[in-house]
């Protein structure tokens, strides 16, 4: 491993500027748990490390105009314990401590699990696949047992973050930072498909960070739950899972937020699912016909035909588990 620099950076203005002057040579830190992984890895090799940890103001849950404001750098186990959004956003709660071990959990950051890179075993290993620069998926034909059965194409890999979904589910709002200045963008349009961009998971600008998490003010009659299917039982990624968020008037659904994990390259809306809650009783049969709809159009791959069967199951009993 090669030897680098670190760099603290007193706000987020400064931390920009460096990524753009050190251009692909820096690497943004937060928790370090990915970053430092792939150096390991030698995926990359950064001259400069950018360590947002000194930026204060960005650890931490406020309310403001009756949003949730999260900050990027809050870590994981303090998310999850945090009352505000144990009380109104659960979904993310439950997401967030459900992400690896206790260790990661204490290190790592929102903002890092949102922006962490894929974990295919092709790309961690370097093999010249899309993500790693090549022209080739080499899960199309080899072991794809956890890739993809939607939105797959050119690339195959599933986003790894338990908290996109969740977030994706709430209607969160990103605020951006990067040397030009500032944007917020829904949740829902900061993931990009491998077709659009066969190399990037995000719409993140090498200069831009991801500084601020805000969620709508939490509407009367609302309940989410997060549900996680994993291979064993501890430090793995979702093979399934579902972020569920429903507005309930007494025993009817007002509407409904649906979005997959572990089974495409972006957290997976079904929109076809939430319009069949909306204005309805959360019955076993309503939930078996959700269940159903939620794995329409799956393109399965050799070895991960197993998800569909999951995936329905997973999508059925969380959201009579809520709604019913």
């Amino acid at each position: 491993m090669k030897s680098f620099a670190n760099v603290n950076p007193k706000d987020l203005k400064e931390a920009s500027r460096i990524l753009r002057e050190k251009g692909g040579t820096a690497a943004i830190v937060g928790g370090g748990s990915d970053v430092l992984g792939m150096v390991k890895e030698r995926l990359i090799a950064p001259d400069v490390l950018v360590s947002l940890k000194s930026i204060r103001g960005l650890d931490r849950v406020t309310e403001k105009s009756g949003e949730a404001v999260i900050g990027g750098l809050i870590t994981l186990d303090a998310l999850s314990r945090d009352s505000l959004i144990r009380k109104d956003y659960n979904v993310l709660a439950e997401a967030a401590g459900k992400v690896g071990t206790p260790q990661i959990r204490n290190a790592g950051t929102l903002a890092g699990n949102v922006c962490q890179r894929p974990w295919c075993w092709y790309y961690r290993n370097g093999f010249p696949c899309y993500k790693n620069g090549g022209n080739t998926c080499f899960s199309i034909t080899g072991e794809n047992e956890f890739h993809a059965i939607f939105g797959g194409g050119p690339s195959f890999i599933v986003h790894p973050s338990d908290t996109a979904p969740a977030l994706v589910a709430l209607d969160a709002k990103f605020r951006i930072v990067g040397s030009s200045g500032e944007r917020t963008i829904a949740a829902a349009d900061f993931f990009k498909l491998p077709a659009d961009t066969p190399a990037r998971e995000n719409v993140l600008a090498n200069d831009e960070v991801l500084a601020e998490i805000r969620l709508p003010a939490a509407k009367s009659g609302a309940r989410s739950t997060y549900h996680k299917e994993m291979d064993r039982e501890s430090w793995t990624h979702a093979v399934v899972s579902v972020a569920v968020a429903l507005e309930m008037d007494g025993q009817l659904c007002k509407s409904a937020r649906v979005v997959l994990g572990g089974v495409a390259p972006i957290p997976w809306r079904v929109p076809k699912v939430e319009a069949m809650l909306a204005g309805k009783r959360i019955t076993p049969q309503v939930a078996a016909e959700a269940g159903a709809a939620a794995v329409e159009g799956a393109r399965p791959l050799a070895k991960n035909q197993y998800k569909v069967p999951l995936t329905q199951a997973v999508v059925k009993q969380t959201i009579m588990a809520l709604g019913g």
